[in-house]
């Protein structure tokens, strides 16, 4: 078994050159075209098998061993985020209004990084590795974009790996687990549609900012008083659109949110009392309402066999005290997608260094984290394909 975590480190600055040009030029969910170029063009330089635009933006490499075996997938996310950058480093955005505010940038070197690992150890290699350089994760529908192009097939993937940078977590610190990490994310949108008027004469209207407003209020009710307190679930209202002008009524109300759980018959639940409530507001307010729901995520569940493979690895670039498990979060993550179909963990790696001041949560417009995440990251994916490979056909 090749020393991964020493032969990482020897990458390192490579590494961090390529997490900071990717830093300084994020791209948008299924915009990702210099990200995926570049992505392409290492992969090829390593002579693995490339396919692009897969999912519209996504690579995939295919990487054959020496030796007949098994197919390894690891999964990696490319997108950014719509943010405007609030760091003064050297390697900040030069995009306004767009910054790797939640670690992709990270995560996509860390790819480049197992792919020249395993690359140079082809020769002991039992079967092939799959890299999957995923576009539009924040977005929550690159997963099922490469999937329906064919990320699956040819060949078709016997397990899944897959890590999150996380900077809740310390760096040196990872967390895998078997079972559920991460929720399921459903979307809701409301259209209440009333009639409008002025603002003095509001009893010749049909007020759908004022019925919104109920349901903004309503809801809240639906997790303390519906749901099990022992149950996980999370509801947030987190768009409210209606009126151009302070005299007048509107005559249509748009909302959006979104609903976290952990089980699908919580889920059903809140869609329940969501619809019940929208049909009593509308009677007691004199409007029609519209309830669209987009189930964009299922809950990311790790399967035991694969978790064991990740915590050993991870225990040996770690050590054992470093890895450990958690409470399943209430984020969500399209990686779900994946393991949905195919057993496999995804794992959170610890990238917070908070005497750097690397402590800002994913989605700030200050997120940073400790590049010395990088090459341990690295080095847990590769000890975790090797080791499933070279097990597999033991």
């Amino acid at each position: 078994m090749p020393d991964f975590r020493e032969e990482a480190q020897t990458l390192r600055d490579q590494l961090i050159a390529w997490r900071r040009d990717l830093h300084r030029h994020p791209e948008l969910a299924f915009e990702e075209r210099r990200t995926a170029g570049l992505v392409a063009e290492h992969l090829k330089s390593l002579g693995l098998d490339v396919r692009t635009g897969v999912g519209k933006t996504g690579v995939i490499g295919l990487l054959e061993g020496a030796r007949p075996g098994k197919t390894v997938m690891l999964r990696f996310d490319m997108d950014a985020l719509p943010v405007e950058e609030a760091n003064e480093v050297e390697y900040a955005s030069q995009i306004p209004g767009r910054m790797h505010a939640c670690g992709h940038d990270g995560h996509t070197a860390i790819g480049l990084g197992v792919a020249t690992l395993l690359a140079r150890h082809r020769s002991v290699l039992h079967g092939r590795v799959k890299f999957v350089f995923q576009p539009a994760e924040e977005a929550i529908g690159g997963a099922r974009a490469v999937i329906d192009d064919g990320a699956l097939e040819d060949p078709t993937p016997d397990v899944a790996f897959g890590l999150h940078l996380w900077n809740a977590l310390p760096l040196g610190q990872a967390i895998v687990q078997a079972g559920p990490l991460m929720a399921a994310a459903t979307h809701f949108q409301l259209i209440v549609q009333g009639r409008g008027g002025h603002g003095a004469r509001p009893h010749e209207t049909r007020d759908p900012l004022v019925a919104a407003a109920h349901f903004v209020t309503a809801v809240q009710t639906v997790v303390s008083r519906n749901i099990e307190p022992s149950q996980k679930v999370v509801l947030s209202v987190g768009t409210f659109h209606a009126g151009h002008a302070f005299n007048v009524i509107p005559d249509r109300a748009e909302l959006g949110g979104t609903i976290r759980t952990l089980d699908d018959g919580v889920l059903a639940r809140v869609e329940q009392r969501l619809q019940e409530i929208i049909e009593g507001i509308a009677r007691a307010f004199d409007v029609r309402t519209e309830l669209q729901i987009r189930h964009a995520a299922p809950v990311l569940i790790n399967d035991e066999r694969a978790a064991a493979y990740v915590a050993r690895a991870a225990r040996r670039v770690l050590g054992d005290g470093a890895v450990r498990s958690m409470e399943p979060l209430m984020v969500s993550e399209d990686m779900s997608e994946f393991l949905n179909r195919v057993p496999g963990c995804y794992f959170l790696m610890g990238s917070m260094n908070p005497d750097r001041g690397l402590d800002y949560p994913h989605h700030h417009p200050r997120f940073d984290f400790d590049e010395d995440a990088l090459p341990l990251g690295v080095a847990i994916l590769a000890e975790a394909t090797v080791i499933y490979l070279s097990e597999e056909v033991g």
